[in-house]
C-alpha cells in the first residue's frame, strides 16, 4: 500500500508539473486577459474599404481618381443625414452628387452600387436605408 500511495503522489506531482507548465508561458498572459481595460480593435479605414468596392465597378467614358471618388460620400451622408433619399441625391435639382466627372462618369445601376458602397463605408447606419428605397425603385 505504501508503494501505491508514493506512486500516487509522484503521478500527482508529475502532472501538477505538467499543467503549471501549460498554463504560464513566462509573459504573464493570465493577468492581461483578466485586465479590466479593453482594448480597441483595429479600425478600418472607410476610404479604403470604398476604395476597394469602387475599383470593381464599371466607368464609362474614363477613369476617375480616387480623390474624386472619394470627395463623394461624405458629401452623401451629409445629404442622408439631412434626411434627403438616393434620388434627391443623384438629382440636378437636389443634391446634384451623380458620380461622373469631367471625362468619367457610370451608368444609373453602378451609380448606385458606388452609392451603396460609399454608404455602407462612410456612414453605415444609413446602408439599410438606401437599399430599402433602391430595392423598391428596382434601382437594387
Amino acid at each position: 500500500m505504501r508503494h501505491t500511495t508514493t506512486a500516487r503522489l509522484a503521478t500527482a506531482a508529475a502532472l501538477l508539473a505538467v499543467l503549471t507548465a501549460c498554463g504560464s508561458n513566462g509573459d504573464d498572459s493570465d493577468s492581461k486577459a483578466a485586465s479590466p481595460t479593453p482594448t480597441a480593435s483595429p479600425s478600418v479605414d472607410p476610404a479604403a474599404e470604398y476604395l476597394t468596392a469602387a475599383h470593381n465597378i464599371p466607368f464609362a467614358n474614363g477613369q476617375p481618381t480616387d480623390a474624386e471618388l472619394t470627395a463623394l460620400p461624405p458629401k452623401w451622408c451629409d445629404g442622408l443625414d439631412a434626411g434627403h433619399s438616393a434620388e434627391w441625391l443623384f438629382s440636378s435639382g437636389g443634391g446634384g452628387l451623380y458620380p461622373n466627372g469631367m471625362d468619367w462618369g457610370t451608368v444609373k445601376k453602378d451609380a448606385y452600387q458606388l452609392l451603396v458602397a460609399g454608404v455602407q463605408a462612410y456612414c453605415p447606419k444609413h446602408t439599410d436605408t438606401v437599399t430599402e428605397e433602391l430595392r423598391a425603385t428596382g434601382e437594387y
